[in-house]
This record gives structure tokens, C-alpha cells and sequence, in this order.
């Protein structure tokens, strides 16, 4: 795939837990999706990006639309495809290509994996939670579809502030873990606001006929961390990566288990 040129593309750059990823396109209608879809986190496209992605907007000629996602590591690069999209990363050279048709949703995978595959390497995470921050720290709040991810996120009081509703994102740094805000959206379809915060708890969500917090053991919380984080590649050093990164995880963090009724009043036992 032939880069573009100077002349003919159109840049923009997604930054996403404080790392940039620039997007060139010669599409100008698709440019102004991605300006729209990812608004608050697009920022300007000159200065140094971690990764450039040129895109190439073609008819859907893919396959299977309903595919699943592979993603495998050879020669030095990355290899991603699904039913809607195929993709290549060169992480040695910070560059790389999607071919994808018109719309914001194929994008929207590749940099969900991309940024899976980075934060792996620097013990961080794509986690399947809403999280939000109240009084300058930030709660995960996490469970399988139906947990109510969603209705906790449109419970928060006016003092939280949304970072998403459907998947977090989550940095180690040196004195602990951070959370930032992403335009990964769910059911609530409300872009997080792109703000950070260090992470004060983990709450695995489960609908009861009252509001209590359960301790959760070590070996427990790691399995239900494990269950809810988003990682695609069968990469065998990554994903050992990823298992040392959950044990230290909940050995940081507390994990409880948050059982509660469709109530605002929930929100009283948080922060």
C-alpha cells in the first residue's frame, strides 16, 4: 500500500491515554466522521505521534462483515482483520495502514487492539467497565453484559465525571494505577470525558434487591479482572504480560464485589 502524499492527505491526531495516534486519510467526508466521532480527543496532527495510521477507504469487499477479529505478530509487525476491516502496525517504524470502509466503527477496533498491544507491554490494560471519577479518584465498575455497567453510569451524581461506560483505560504508572477517559462508548452512547485520575477501586457489579459492598479474595478479583479484559492477541509473551499485570493489579487495588439496586442511592457507598 502506497503512503499518501503531503498534498493529498488530511491528518488528525486521536490521543487516547496520553498517547497519539495520528490518522491520515484523502477522504474528506470520512475525516470529518472521525472529527465528530472522537470529538474531545482529537487534537492537532503536528508534533510527534507514537503511531501513523494511513487509511484507504475501499468498497466492502472483506468477507464475512460478522468475522472475528485476528490478530498474529510476524516480522516484526502486527496483522489485524476482522469482517469490516484489515490492517497492519510496524511498531519499529510507528507506522502502519487500514484498509476499512466509510465508517468510525472499524477504526474504532483497530485502536482498541493497538492500544491493547501497547499498554500489555507497559502493565496496563483495556478493561470491559464503566469507570468514573469523584473527588479527584477514579472507580472501575465492571461485570459481564447485563451487570449493569450502563445503569450505574447513568445513576452517577452531578459530581462524577463519566471517563466511559464501556471500556476503561487503565496505565500503570510509579506510584500506582490511573485511569483515563476514552470515546469508547456503550449502551449510554456518551463519549467519556477525557480527563484522568488515579484509581481508588474496582467494583465487580452484580443487581440485587440491596446496595452492599462484599470483599472480594485475591484469587477471585483476578479472575473476574481477567474475564473482563479486552486482549486479542495470541501472543504468548503479551499474555503473560497480562497475567502479571492482573496479579499485581489486584494486589494494589481493591476489588469488591458492588451488589445494588437501580438506585441513585448506590453512589452513597462509592468514593
Amino acid at each position: 500500500m502506497l503512503p499518501l502524499t503531503e498534498i493529498d492527505r488530511l491528518s488528525l491526531s486521536i490521543e487516547i491515554g496520553g498517547m497519539p495516534v495520528r490518522v491520515n486519510t484523502s477522504d474528506r467526508h470520512f475525516a470529518c466522521i472521525l472529527q465528530s466521532r472522537y470529538a474531545g480527543f482529537v487534537s492537532s496532527s503536528r508534533g510527534k505521534a507514537e503511531i501513523d495510521f494511513d487509511i484507504e477507504i475501499t468498497p466492502p469487499d472483506f468477507g464475512d462483515p460478522d468475522a472475528d477479529v485476528q490478530v498474529s505478530h510476524g516480522n516484526g509487525r502486527w496483522s489485524l482483520e476482522r469482517g469490516d476491516f484489515r490492517a497492519e502496525w510496524e511498531p519499529s517504524k510507528r507506522r502502519g495502514w487500514i484498509r476499512q470502509t466509510a465508517n468510525p466503527y472499524s477504526i474504532d477496533a483497530v485502536l482498541r487492539i493497538v492500544h491493547s498491544l501497547v499498554l500489555a507491554r507497559q502493565g496496563g490494560f483495556l478493561l470491559h467497565s464503566a469507570s468514573a471519577v469523584r473527588r479527584g479518584r477514579a472507580f472501575l465498575f465492571a461485570g459481564e453484559s447485563g451487570a449493569g455497567k450502563t445503569t450505574i453510569s447513568r445513576l452517577a451524581p452531578a459530581d462524577a465525571t463519566l471517563l466511559t461506560d464501556e471500556i476503561s483505560y487503565v496505565c500503570r504508572k510509579a506510584n500506582g494505577y490511573v485511569a483515563y477517559g476514552t470515546p469508547f462508548t456503550g449502551e449510554l452512547a456518551k463519549v467519556g470525558e477525557n480527563v484522568s485520575a488515579p484509581v481508588a477501586a474496582l467494583y465487580i457489579l452484580a443487581k440485587d434487591v440491596e446496595n452492599r459492598i462484599d470483599p472480594i479474595e485475591p484469587a477471585a478479583a483476578a479472575r473476574s479482572l481477567l474475564s473482563n479484559i479486552l486482549f486479542f492477541a495470541h501472543d504468548e509473551e503479551l499474555v503473560q504480560a497480562v497475567f502479571r499485570t492482573v496479579f499485581e493489579f489486584v494486589n494494589q487495588v481493591p476489588v469488591s464485589r458492588l451488589a445494588f439496586v437501580p438506585d441513585a442511592r448506590v453512589w452513597e457507598l462509592i468514593g
